[in-house]
């Protein structure tokens, strides 16, 4: 993963945009904008399109033509994700449909009294997690770990139109301090969401083949469930038809208690996700060192 560099593309005027044509012109519309700015997007961010170009040339083995069309496809996908987030919070989570698949293993988790650890992915829409968890479905307390939450100013416009969500966000920080919030978390038998596909410059990492390709994973998630006997769930929030969005959550059920172990199944469960929604991987950069 050479060029990530912890930040989240994103501004400020694109979401004020956007809210505008959703509550002045309704959702349709604002996908009807997205036709263009998809097309936009394929000639003016080249190193994303190029990312995802190979992607699929290379991962699924897609024609060169066949590429190209799903590189369109992925980013008015990535597109309606985003809308349905901006749309969901400012007031419109009625046209939307949400399926809860396994949330009976987030309870089961909490039963033992051990906190848990969810691990999830650049794909599909984890930041509707509060509209999962704000359900009431569950009693569980949720942690998001992240690099880069998003841009200070993109948040703090979105909690003004959206307010502030159940959901806690934990930052990692090069003075460690994150480690204490997680630690207190645990103990409090509350969750800690990890995007584990993903990783910062200076930390350790494990090579593994991802999708039929090596790819470094960080080693830290990992480590930290097996090494503290942390339960653990593999979970994911993907974007489905007809405005209908489904969670997934399964457990990890161990049988050798190692960490790489963990990485393995993972990896295994996240490749199950990016095949059935390959539209819905969202890590725009040079993810397998294509480039090289």
């Amino acid at each position: 993963m050479a060029d990530w560099s912890g930040k989240s593309r994103g501004a400020v005027l694109g979401y004020r945009i956007y809210i505008t044509i959703i509550r002045t012109f309704g959702l349709y519309t604002a996908y009807f904008v997205l036709i263009f700015v998809a097309l936009y997007f394929i000639f003016f961010a080249f190193k994303s399109t190029k990312s995802i170009f190979y992607y699929f040339r290379r991962r699924f083995k897609y024609s060169t033509l066949k590429s190209i069309w799903n590189v369109y496809k992925t980013y008015f996908t990535f597109g309606k994700v985003q809308l349905d987030r901006v749309a969901i919070t400012a007031g419109l989570k009625e046209r939307f449909t949400f399926e809860f698949d396994g949330i009976k293993h987030i309870e089961k988790l909490r039963e033992q009294k051990k906190g848990g650890i969810l691990l999830t992915a650049h794909i599909g829409n984890f930041n509707l997690a509060k509209h999962f968890f704000d359900e009431k479905r569950t009693s569980a307390v949720v942690n998001l770990v992240v690099t880069d939450f998003e841009h200070e100013n993109i948040k703090n416009y979105l909690e003004r139109i959206t307010g502030k969500s159940a959901v806690k966000i934990i930052v990692l920080k090069d003075d460690l301090s994150h480690i204490f919030k997680m630690n207190a978390a645990l103990k409090n038998n509350e969750l800690l969401v990890f995007a584990a596909d993903r990783y910062l410059k200076m930390a350790k990492t494990w090579t593994a083949d991802f999708l039929g390709s090596p790819a470094e994973f960080p080693q830290g998630p990992f480590k930290l469930a097996v090494r503290n006997n942390i339960p653990v769930l593999f979970v994911h929030i993907m974007r489905e038809r007809h405005f209908h969005y489904h969670f997934y959550a399964r457990p990890y059920i161990s049988s050798k208690n190692k960490p790489k172990e963990l990485l393995k199944t993972y990896i295994e469960n996240l490749e199950k996700m990016v095949k059935k929604y390959p539209h819905q991987w969202y890590n725009f950069y040079d993810y397998w060192n294509d480039f090289s």
